[in-house]
């Protein structure tokens, strides 16, 4: 169990025979009435965000979230397939369940499968990734005195931006969870 007054970002708990997520959390202490918490929370089955307050001594079972280290295989049609690394087995994952948290990753790329009860409710992919730079205007000499920064296609399709010196051909580190453009490997 964990009460209200202990949450804190990336907590999963049950409520209402769903799994939701902490996205932000404020502990108010008004100067008048009781204390409260203020948070943003995300269904992690349906995605769905919503802003709520708790009581600070409001209980709630902690969701037991399994991840389980599976490789990205290929995609075909609307379904990605995934290998467990360890049994071998592989699963089909439907692209509507997964979201946009595969714009960086190719095929072959290790990632944690979240599991609740043995249904998957998401992926992680690496933090870090190196990826080709495919698509990309030719930078000027002399025209990195602003830091300016152009569009650029990465192997995957995803979009991003890149600093004008950053020309096709590349290879780039990429932040998956915020999609900027790290350095140039």
């Amino acid at each position: 169990m964990i009460s209200a007054g202990e949450f804190r970002n990336g907590v999963t708990f049950e409520m209402d025979d769903q799994v939701f997520q902490i996205i932000e959390f404020q502990h108010v202490k008004p100067g008048k009435g009781a204390a409260f918490v203020r948070t943003k929370i995300r269904n992690v089955i349906t995605g769905a965000t919503v802003e709520r307050t708790f009581n600070p001594t409001d209980k709630f079972e902690k969701a037991q979230i399994n991840k389980r280290d599976m490789l990205y295989l290929y995609k075909d049609g609307d379904l990605y397939y995934f290998m467990d690394e360890q049994t071998y087995e592989q699963i089909p994952l439907n692209e509507s369940s997964i979201g946009s948290t595969l714009e960086f990753v190719k095929e072959n790329m290790s990632c944690k499968v979240l599991f609740f009860k043995e249904q998957v409710i998401g992926i992680e992919p690496p933090t870090f990734v190196e990826l080709e730079i495919t698509e990309t205007e030719p930078g000027f000499k002399g025209d990195t005195a602003t830091g300016a920064n152009k569009p650029a296609i990465v192997e995957t399709g995803a979009q991003i931006k890149v600093p004008l010196f950053v020309n096709q051909g590349d290879i780039v580190r990429i932040d998956t969870r915020t999609g900027e453009y790290m350095e140039r490997v």
